[in-house]
């Protein structure tokens, strides 16, 4: 009997009020009043804020109007559900910086500088991720972005980098230079935050195993990590002084969690110690034979 599933418009909007929500709590609190910047179009709104000191409600009707030429340009490079679920995120966030009285935590002696700077971007960056993973964009730079590199040769990450080096040049000369210095310290921790929420909250490790004793390492890994595992087939030898000399050989891929890496490496080097092992990061795995609690 198939189990009962929630429609995935629920996780979604979950994700999406929570980014709105506690992106809100990072520009009301952290940011606006102490007159930080960001970079992306949530920098731009808030270079514009400084520039013309205008009221906070003025804020928030700037950080909506800032992301609709962005949203269009998702209905051309995206699809129409990102612009629905943009449109919403976008509005929820006007409504949170409005009518949710947050606490500013202003600069004074009280509050350093520079954790500020680091709590700011570190909220900011958590709502961005969230609402990303519902599905949205709560700054449009990376959908610019992702339009722009269809029409040039540079790559999404040298566009961003690009842009955001314009922004951060101009908060340092029609703000001020230690201003500009705070907001990259800001972006770089909101980038980082965004990372590790889109790329998932526990990191698996790919391992792939090369032995002529792939049978036995195959057999302690199923019995004794309870993991599953993938068969290559491939050769083995090639060297150098014997070139047209190979052999057969199944090569062993699993993966792990970072806790099992050592314990995984120890079983193999007890089975072979010749065998060539290497591993790599993947940032989220879903399904197969993945348990989420390692037993040590």
């Amino acid at each position: 009997m198939p189990k009962h599933r929630l429609p995935d418009w629920i996780p979604d909007g979950i994700y999406i009020s929570l980014g709105a929500m506690v992106m809100a709590f990072a520009l009301k609190s952290f940011l606006v009043p102490n007159g930080f910047l960001d970079g992306g179009v949530t920098g731009l709104s808030l270079l514009l804020h400084e520039i013309f000191h205008t009221p906070n409600w003025v804020l928030g009707l700037i950080l909506m109007a800032a992301n609709i030429p962005f949203i269009i340009m998702g209905y051309f490079s995206v699809s129409k559900a990102f612009v629905l679920k943009s449109v919403i995120s976008i509005f929820l966030l006007g409504l949170f910086f409005f009518f949710i009285p947050f606490p500013e935590f202003i600069d004074h002696a009280k509050y350093d500088r520079i954790l500020i700077s680091i709590f700011g971007g570190f909220f900011l960056g958590l709502g961005i991720g969230l609402g990303m993973r519902g599905g949205c964009a709560l700054d449009g730079i990376e959908v610019l972005a992702l339009y722009t590199v269809r029409h040039s040769p540079f790559t999404i990450s040298e566009i961003i980098l690009a842009i955001n080096v314009i922004l951060f040049l101009l908060a340092a000369f029609v703000v001020s230079f230690d201003v500009a210095l705070y907001a990259i310290l800001t972006y770089y921790i909101a980038t980082r935050t965004i990372d590790y929420v889109i790329e998932g909250l526990e990191e698996f490790t790919g391992v792939t195993i090369i032995s002529g004793l792939s049978e036995l390492i195959k057999l302690r890994l199923a019995k004794d990590l309870g993991r599953g595992i993938t068969i290559y087939k491939g050769e083995r030898g090639f060297l150098k002084g014997s070139f047209e000399q190979s052999t057969d050989v199944d090569i062993v891929f699993t993966v792990v969690t970072r806790l099992e890496v050592r314990r995984l490496r120890n079983i193999v080097h007890h089975i072979d110690p010749a065998a060539f092992v290497f591993t790599h990061s993947i940032k989220e795995a879903a399904g197969g034979v993945l348990k989420r609690k390692s037993e040590h």
